[in-house]
């Protein structure tokens, strides 16, 4: 306030200065000396800057005119030189010297080819179950960009091509959700992604229910036929703090690596993701069945839903004594293979003997197609508690063909192993000089094959002349192959016949393929997060792409389309946008001639699921002014 005034003072001061010279000038018309009007100005009484400026001569402008001519001329020069170069260009093509894509150049300042694909119809299933809106209620974000955009760009990535946190951003820039979300690609970064996994770790059972009630709900899904099954998914580094990264025993996975478990329940129902839970990879499976049990009647319950309408199918794993007891207290009807330990068990599959299960056939395909069962009562006994359930002892010959061919194969292995030996005591090597020393590398050979049990050796000869012979056991190998494609099954349903039970168990490969689908495709495994909460939240947004994919490939089922979800999403992936920036600013969004089989299909899926092909010229027409053009000829 006090260098304004100061600054006022001396404009006034220095105008009265220059008006008491001009009235001396008046009186004396005589012209001053300039070195004069310095002494008159001091002798009025004004102190003027010690450098002469504007402050000395207040009517000279304060800014550079000259430099804002000079900006004004380059650019007239510059629409000058582009007004005459486009006059140019319209009389050259006028005459049919240039040609049509030259002047598209020219006028062009630059071309983006951003990805389409399958997005839109992907973030349609997205919208109808509401995942967006969902994440920002339950999470509420007060940074710049919302918890639930972030997890939307996350989930359509693992359905489209996963990529590392890291990579996010460059896949998210290069497609046309850029446009259809309104974020920039720069504030995607692996932080802000991570900050966002942090956000929903505490909330990741709410989201979850919320969105698989909204699923249920909107389409309508039948929750009477479940199965249930766990899985191990590989981690990379060091976890020494973690609670849920452990070591433990899973099939198909290294003993040496860490992992976590998830337990899965899915519907028969066009195999959709019901619910889940992680558990630490030194979790036995039988110690997930009893809260998986309490979680899933709770569910159930919520959506109107008794226990007794719903049958759980389980394999192996989550059967025995104890768990068959704790289905009859959650009133819960299940069906599941029961592996064999106790000798009441055992008996029940091993000494029935062959032709009784050629009178019960339960298919209708015969020899090795065939399946046959024999209906027996499994006793079950826990802590003074009994209870007698349904069984089924099944033949199957699918699977007694796949073992023969399988110990077919460990016989000639062995044969060939023992040839070897045969030929070195010939050749009388250093380690087979002697009779003992022969039979104990037979003996070897025999521990370490799966059949060895029924093959006996024997040596004959001295050193020199040493001959290794053997022979199968005909009786022990017959017995064995009687026992070959047996299982029992178990039930605590009394209105379910045999072939029903066959029938349903089955169909339990549908949770197998969604499991199939999480490591190769979503590729949930390996994970590189290191905090537990970051792998919970990581998961969540794994089983929401599993859900979406899920029920997209249910509902092009149930309209007729015999197609899945990743084939949709290859057949339509060629599918982009040309985005042309102009020199005037302009920008012209274009999608890319389809090829008639994709043609084809979004006149299927538009005339099926009402949606698609409106979406794409929407997505398609992103940021552009005028009207979208239809993008399909009108079908034949």
């Amino acid at each position: 306030m006090y260098g304004a005034t100061s600054a006022t003072q001396q404009r006034v001061m220095v105008w009265l200065a220059w008006l008491l010279t001009m009235l001396i000038l008046w009186q004396q018309p005589s012209v001053l000396a300039a070195d004069q009007v310095g002494r008159l100005a001091e002798g009025a009484g004004a102190v003027l800057a010690d450098t002469p400026g504007w402050e000395l001569f207040p009517w000279w402008p304060r800014w550079r005119w000259r430099k804002w001519a000079l900006v004004a001329y380059r650019r007239w020069q510059t629409a000058h030189r582009r007004a005459l170069r486009t006059a140019y260009l319209a009389r050259l093509a006028l005459n049919g010297t240039l040609s049509l894509a030259a002047i598209v150049d020219w006028l062009t300042k630059q071309q983006l080819r951003r990805q389409l694909g399958a997005l839109p119809v992907l973030y349609a299933v997205l919208e109808a179950l509401q995942v967006e809106s969902t994440i920002n209620r339950l999470c509420p974000q007060t940074r710049e960009v919302a918890n639930g955009t972030v997890a939307l760009v996350l989930i359509l990535n693992r359905l489209l091509a996963p990529r590392p946190l890291q990579w996010v951003a460059t896949w998210y820039a290069q497609t046309m959700l850029v446009h259809k979300v309104g974020v920039p690609a720069a504030k995607l970064n692996d932080d802000r992604l991570a900050r966002t996994l942090d956000a929903l770790a505490p909330h990741c059972r709410d989201i979850w229910l919320a969105v698989v009630s909204r699923a249920l709900q909107l389409y309508d899904i039948d929750l009477r036929l479940l199965f249930y099954d766990l899985t191990a998914f590989v981690v990379q580094g060091d976890y020494a703090e973690s609670d849920l990264v452990q070591f433990g025993f899973a099939h198909n996975t290294p003993m040496d690596k860490r992992k976590f478990k998830v337990g899965l329940n899915v519907t028969a129902d066009g195999h959709i993701p019901l619910d889940y839970w992680a558990w630490a990879g030194n979790t036995a499976d039988k110690a997930t069945v009893e809260s998986n049990l309490q979680r899933l009647c709770d569910l159930l319950r919520a959506h109107g839903w008794t226990p007794q309408q719903v049958l759980l199918l389980g394999d192996r794993a989550t059967l025995d004594d104890k768990l068959a007891l704790t289905y009859d207290d959650h009133d819960i009807r299940y069906l599941a293979c029961l592996q064999p330990q106790k000798t009441a068990h055992v008996t029940l599959v091993k000494e029935l003997p062959e032709a009784a299960f050629y009178r019960q056939p339960l298919t209708a395909a015969r020899g090795p197609d065939g399946y046959w069962g024999v209906s027996v009562a499994v006793p079950f006994a826990h802590q003074a508690a009994t209870a007698t359930h349904r069984g089924l002892v099944v033949l199957s010959g699918p699977m007694r063909s796949a073992l023969a061919q399988t110990r077919a194969k460990h016989f000639r292995e062995l044969w060939q192993a023992l040839r070897t030996i045969q030929e070195q005591a010939a050749q009388q090597v250093a380690r087979y000089r002697s009779a003992r020393d022969v039979l104990a590398r037979a003996a070897t050979q025999l521990r370490r094959s799966p059949v060895g049990q029924f093959v006996s050796v024997s040596v004959t000869g001295d050193t020199g002349s040493i001959q290794l012979h053997w022979q199968v056991q005909r009786e022990a190998r017959v017995a064995a192959m009687q026992q070959d494609g047996r299982y029992l099954l178990v039930t605590n349903d009394r209105q379910l016949t045999p072939a029903q039970m066959l029938a349903c168990y089955r169909e339990k490969d549908g949770v197998e393929k969604r499991f199939t689908l999480c490591k190769h495709d979503l590729q949930v495994s390996p994970i590189f997060l290191h905090q537990d909460q970051r792998i919970e939240a990581m998961l969540l947004l794994n089983m929401l792409a599993l859900l979406t994919d899920s029920i997209l490939e249910r509902q092009l089922r149930q309209h007729g389309l015999r197609l899945t979800t990743r084939r949709l999403i290859e057949q339509l992936e060629t599918l982009c946008v040309i985005e042309t920036h102009c020199w005037d600013g302009s920008v012209l969004y274009r999608l890319t001639p389809m090829t008639p089989a994709q043609a084809e299909l979004i006149h299927m899926l538009d005339s099926l699921l009402q949606f698609p092909c409106q979406r794409l010229v929407t997505w398609s027409s992103a940021g552009s002014s005028g009207p979208p053009v239809p993008l399909l000829p009108p079908p034949s």
